[in-house]
């Protein structure tokens, strides 16, 4: 295997670089405004989303005959980690959209229907991935949603829960079985639009943290679905999953990294600023400590991130990389959002500061695509 050196991870290309700073310069002037006003209303401000889209972070990967940027899984890690250091609920939008949603129809689509969505995808339609169910979270496979064949169609009948983006999506990769006594060679999923006869939105769920982000229940009765409609083939549902949620994961290591980045700045600054003792809290060796304790975690964590997205990119083995990404970075952010609180004292504890928020995001890093138990499962079972 291609062994990457820590230099050559850290070291972007021109390219990758000016892309990265116009993500920052984005984020910063036209996400940043909008964080407490979608946290508290628990939704998207619909213009920004509109923004995501033009400025092509919402298709990065999707080619150019697609109407796409024709990007690197690089560049959407670059994207997810910048917004996250912004807002977190708007860095898992972009993540899903592109690590997921994006990368499942270019790896598995047929032609025909990566020329009906791709397009949509890379201009205008949010895309959501529905696995998980009430008795199926780490047992991904555990699903009760059924679908019968007939004729030309399928119908779908179950439940999906904790779907991101389900508020805001347009286009729904599905995972249903057509034969539960083949256990997960029956497992098969589905290209669903929102208007599918049959398909409905449930419970949007109140949540600790990334609130803005919409997580919802999804309902089928009697759901009819083209058979055309199948991504990849009849039983390959358990493959497309289990790829594509370990590509999603160095996503979700993005967002981590780019959330604790974001704590941190937000502690250093007011390091800086707050003065006690006569002196800035920056000016104690302890805080110094503490600071730089955190800063290195935060790099750390990166290093990993990008180590599993270039491997990725070069067509090498990354699945424990994945994992230990993922496990770590979501391990780096509650601790330094945490101290980030810490640091600001007794501001860090309300909403009128920004760490309190950090603090709320960071938990979900532990628990959504693989709690931190699997991914330690996976290492194990790697590298023992």
């Amino acid at each position: 295997m291609v062994q990457t050196s820590p230099a050559a991870l850290t070291q972007l290309t021109d390219d990758e670089r000016m892309f990265r700073d116009t993500v920052r310069r984005f984020a910063a002037a036209e996400i940043a405004p909008l964080v407490r006003s979608m946290d508290d209303s628990q939704q998207m401000d619909p213009k920004l989303l509109h923004q995501l889209f033009s400025l092509g972070l919402m298709g990065i990967e999707v080619p150019e005959q697609y109407g796409g940027a024709a990007g690197t899984f690089f560049e959407a890690i670059l994207a997810v980690e910048e917004v996250s250091a912004v807002d977190p609920a708007v860095g898992v939008l972009v993540d899903v959209q592109n690590t997921l949603c994006i990368n499942a129809l270019v790896r598995w689509g047929n032609e025909d229907q990566k020329l009906r969505y791709l397009p949509r995808l890379a201009a205008d339609t949010i895309g959501a991935y529905a696995l998980s169910e009430a008795a199926s979270g780490s047992d991904a496979f555990a699903l009760e949603t059924r679908a019968t064949r007939y004729g030309d169609e399928y119908v779908l009948n179950g439940q999906k829960l904790w779907i991101t983006n389900a508020k805001e999506a347009g286009l729904f990769i599905v995972f249903a079985t057509i034969d539960r006594d083949a256990g997960y060679k029956g497992i098969t999923a589905f290209l669903i639009e929102k208007d599918a006869p049959g398909f409905t939105l449930g419970k949007k769920e109140d949540k600790l943290g990334i609130r803005a982000s919409s997580t919802c229940e999804l309902v089928f009765r009697d759901c009819r679905v083209s058979a055309a409609n199948v991504l990849g083939e009849p039983g390959k549902g358990y493959r497309i999953a289990i790829e594509t949620l370990n590509e999603g994961r160095i996503g979700i290591g993005a967002q981590m990294v780019g959330l604790a980045q974001g704590a941190w700045q937000h502690a250093a600054r007011w390091a800086k600023e707050r003065k006690q003792f006569g002196k800035a809290l920056v000016d104690f060796q302890a805080m110094q400590f503490q600071l730089a304790g955190m800063a290195t975690e935060i790099e750390a964590a990166r290093l990993l991130v990008y180590n599993a997205a270039r491997l990725k990119d070069a067509g090498q083995p990354f699945l424990k990389e994945a994992a230990m990404a993922k496990y770590f970075a979501s391990q780096v952010a509650e601790r330094v959002a945490s101290l980030a609180v810490e640091v600001f004292g007794g501001s860090g504890f309300v909403k009128d500061y920004p760490v309190e928020k950090l603090y709320r995001d960071a938990k979900i890093g532990k628990i959504y695509e693989g709690t931190s138990f699997m991914q330690l499962a996976t290492i194990a079972k790697l590298i023992l």
